[in-house]
């Protein structure tokens, strides 16, 4: 079975402002075929445009029962995958460690209700904005972090590919203020 690939960014610009505009960038890729998504929220945040990013990804599958590899320079989002967060939010009524609630619930609660349609997710963390044409570029510094974040079966070649589908996302992400109106 081929694996379904999602190549996710998020971003905010004026970030914490009351006045602000966010854009979010998705890829899916299954074997030969690319699908690019793409939109944006007025007064919004990086995490929020990360997570919107992740769950427009999940809401254009067609099918369920999937084995899916995620790809996001969001540790936020990756992490609390990987590292299993949202179950203890869910045992303490959707409190975090300092009781507080959850930012994002409805978020949060949406992505899980997609992930769990799913056979087989697996979430890697990749170093967003890296320049791929530079010369000062230190692509083997930048490939050791990555194995270090998300295990060693992954080739240099693998590494660049990911870096520039990663690189394809975050292009996606830069909205103007007219596409959202």
């Amino acid at each position: 079975m081929t694996v379904l690939r999602i190549y996710t960014d998020g971003g905010c610009s004026g970030n914490q402002s009351d006045e602000n505009i966010g854009g979010w960038g998705a890829i899916l890729e299954f074997g030969e075929n690319k699908k690019e998504l793409r939109g944006g929220e007025l007064n919004t945040t990086n995490n929020r445009m990360e997570m919107t990013a992740l769950l427009e990804a999940f809401k254009a599958l067609k099918k369920e029962g999937l084995e899916i590899e995620i790809f996001s320079d969001s540790s936020y989002l990756m992490n609390c995958f990987r590292e299993k967060w949202y179950e203890t939010w869910r045992r303490n009524g959707w409190k975090n460690s300092q009781k507080k609630p959850v930012e994002n619930r409805e978020l949060w609660e949406a992505l899980l209700s997609e992930t769990e349609k799913h056979r087989s997710l697996k979430f890697y963390r990749v170093k967003g904005h890296v320049n791929l044409n530079s010369k000062s570029t230190n692509f083997d510094a930048l490939y050791e972090k990555f194995l270090e974040w998300n295990g060693a079966s992954f080739t240099f070649e693998d590494f660049k590919y990911i870096t520039m589908m990663n690189n394809r996302a975050d292009e996606l992400c830069n909205i103007s203020i007219d596409e959202l109106r």
